[in-house]
Order: C-alpha cells, then structure tokens, then sequence
C-alpha cells in the first residue's frame, strides 16, 4: 500500500500539533508525516501527548492508534514556538519538495498539506507564493485551480493570490478555459461526477448590471460559458455573487466557479471553517489541505483543532481509492 504523506508546515506553528493528532487514526494505508523527529517529540510532551513515533522506512500496514509514522526532515535551527525563524524556510520548503517528489514518482498517493508561513519564506530571500503556485510549478502544468470544500459546498478560483486591482485584467477568456476544463476533469476523474453542474459568480456588482457596472461578464466571461452550455455542459451564465450563495441556488450545484480569492472563500469558510479543506484540481496527483493558518499564537498550547486536517486526509484517501 502506498503512503499518503502530510507535511507539518511551519514549525513554529500549529501543524506539528495537529499532525499529532493522526496518531488517533487507524487508515487503510500509512499515513507518513515529514518533519524533525525530534521538534516533533518535542511538542507531543509539550502537549502531553502519549504518541509513539515511528521512523518511516517503506512500512506497507498503516499504524497502530497511538502511533506516527514520520520521515524525519532535519530543521536546520532549534524552534521556538510561536516565533518564525526564515533560518527555517529551507525545512519548510524540503517539505514540499519531497511529498511532490514522492506523488510524482509513484512512491506515494499524494499528500495532504498543513499550513506554512509564506511571509517567513519570503524574509529568508525564497521567492514563494504559495503550495498551489509550487507543486504547480514542481508538476510542470500550465494551470491548477484552487478548489476549497465543505461537506455541502464546493468553491473553485478563477484567480488566486492576486491583489485586487489585478484580477479584472487576469480574467482574460484563455485562462477561464483552462480554469473550467479543469474544474469539470477533475469533478468528473477525482470526485466521480458525471454530469457536473457549475454556478459562476461574476466579476461585478450584479454581474455587470447589463454593463453599467463593468464590461467583464458581457465582453469575456459569457462568451466563454456559452460556448460550454453549447456542449451540453449544465453551467450557469455569471450570478451575481451576492445572491448565488442562497440555499434556494445552491441545491443542486456541484460546485461554484468564484472570480478571485476573497469571493467565494468568505462564504464557504462562514459555513464550515474548521471543517473546510483546500484541493489543488489539475496536478498529476491528489493534493489536499487544511483551510485554515499557521496560528502562531496557539502552538503548544493544546488548543489547536485538527479537525480540518483530518477531513483533509480523508478526502485524499477516498480519492485515492477512485
């Protein structure tokens, strides 16, 4: 059985406490997590946590409850919790190289990401956006949409870490081509929805109030939707975002189409942050992760939940046995 490998992100944070908690889970194959196996000792007596921690070495069975499986990830400075170090950014980002490395090359099913500090990485003189934008460019594809999820709702980006003043000129009819034909592969390959059906949120105000509050939805994101619903494809034509997240639209929608980040993410993680998980559609293997930071503040402390960690696994399990 092939690993699912999770990375314990920022060290000073609460990834390694809620990376702990999958010592409680008994799965049909191992689950591996990469970090420093002794700052990963650490943190368990600081919380008091009885995990057995296993050096990873190719095990084929999953663990035991109790135990850990973890490939150990050598930091390159002792942690302080609470207090990023950029002397770490290098740790952080060995993380990432492997659990990609790993999905690439067939030696894992994907992996399941906890949060990193993007601000640390960029301090320690590492150009980095983001996991999206890096297992991405690691991929080498031209394009991943950023999907989040609860167990009722479904929210894909057609932009993602942009400022907002860049995003009208982003939204160009090449890149919302490339966003929706990932977005209904991946609905259809990943999720095993035949027939998806789309809601899209325009860019404007009242999607444009027919042009007097911006071009957008008549000059470029129509044009494109059409050419979808002329292939048969159940897609809406843009929405206005305020009134197509009500019950009453949503009903029968597999997922949302958002234009930028800050649109479409509020509303999903009102309804179930904690709960939420991120999905990175269009890489060549399954990547999940937690909706939520690195939560300096709470490192050590005990009072970390893990329970979108645990969604995130689970996700990425059941679509590892699709």
């Amino acid at each position: 059985m092939l690993p699912l490998y999770v990375t314990s992100g920022e060290p000073a944070g609460i990834g390694p406490d809620i990376c702990l908690h999958l010592a409680d889970r008994v799965d049909e194959r191992p689950v591996v997590v990469l970090a420093d196996l002794a700052m990963l000792a650490q943190r368990a007596q600081v919380l008091k946590m009885p995990v057995e921690l296993i050096e990873y070495s190719g095990q084929t069975a999953s663990s035991e409850k109790g135990q850990l499986y973890v490939e150990h990830v050598p930091l390159q400075q002792a942690v302080v919790m609470g207090e990023l170090n950029p002397q770490n950014a290098a740790y952080v980002l060995e993380q990432l190289r492997r659990s990609a490395d790993y999905a690439m090359s067939g030696k894992s099913v994907g992996v399941a990401t906890a949060p990193v500090q993007k601000s640390v990485i960029n301090d320690a003189g590492i150009a980095f956006s983001g996991h999206t934008e890096y297992y991405q460019e690691f991929a080498g594809v031209p394009r991943v949409v950023m999907m989040l999820a609860t167990k009722t709702l479904r929210v894909a980006l057609a932009t993602t870490h942009l400022p907002l003043r860049a995003v009208a000129d982003a939204i160009t009819a090449e890149r919302l081509h490339q966003v929706i034909d990932i977005l209904i592969h991946d609905l259809k390959s990943k999720f095993k929805i035949e027939q998806p059906n789309i809601l899209v949120c325009g860019l404007n105000p009242h999607a444009g109030e027919g042009g007097y509050l911006g071009m957008e939805e008549i000059e470029v994101i129509n044009p494109v939707l059409e050419s979808y619903r002329a292939q048969g494809i159940q897609m809406s034509l843009s929405v206005p975002a305020d009134t197509l997240f009500t019950p009453e639209n949503l009903k029968d929608a597999d997922a949302v189409l958002a234009m930028y980040h800050d649109q479409g993410l509020p509303v999903l993680k009102s309804q179930g942050f904690g709960e939420a998980i991120n999905i990175t559609l269009g890489l060549p293997f399954i990547r999940t992760s937690v909706d939520h930071g690195t939560a300096l503040s709470l490192a050590g402390s005990g009072l970390a939940k893990s329970s979108s960690l645990n969604v995130a696994v689970d996700l990425a399990l059941d679509l590892a046995r699709h």
